[in-house]
C-alpha cells in the first residue's frame, strides 16, 4: 500500500494543479505496477502549503508496508520514477521520502 502525500508550495500551486491532477493516475498505475499492489490499496493527498524558500517546493512523502521484494534498490529506483514524474508535472526539484511502516501496529480503516 502506498500512502503518497505530495505537498507543493502554494505559490507555485496554482500553475501545476492541473499537471498535477493529471499525473496522478499514472503515477497510481506506476506504483500499483511497482508495488504490486491493487487501486484500493492507494491513498493519495495533494497539499498546497507554505514551504520554506530555501528548501524544494515540492515534496513527496510515501509510506509503504514492507515486503521482501521492496528492496532498497527497488525502493529507490520507484522513489526516483515518482520524482521524474512529480518534475515533469511541476517543473522544479522535488524532494521524495519515504518510510516503512510496521505491518504489526499499522491500523487502516476504510
Amino acid at each position: 500500500m502506498p500512502n503518497l502525500k505530495i505537498f507543493v508550495d502554494e505559490t507555485l500551486y496554482p500553475e501545476c494543479r492541473d499537471s498535477l491532477a493529471a499525473a496522478l493516475e499514472p503515477i497510481r498505475a506506476m506504483l500499483c505496477r511497482e508495488l504490486k499492489v491493487d487501486i484500493p490499496a492507494c491513498q493519495f493527498a495533494l497539499l498546497p502549503v507554505l514551504a520554506m524558500a530555501d528548501l524544494p517546493r515540492v515534496n513527496a512523502e510515501m509510506q509503504i508496508l514492507p515486503q521482501p521484494e521492496r528492496t532498497r534498490d527497488h525502493m529507490v529506483a520507484v522513489s526516483r520514477r515518482l520524482q521524474e514524474m512529480l518534475h515533469t508535472a511541476t517543473g522544479t526539484h522535488v524532494a521524495v521520502r519515504v518510510t516503512s511502516l510496521d505491518p504489526q501496529t499499522y491500523i487502516a480503516l476504510k
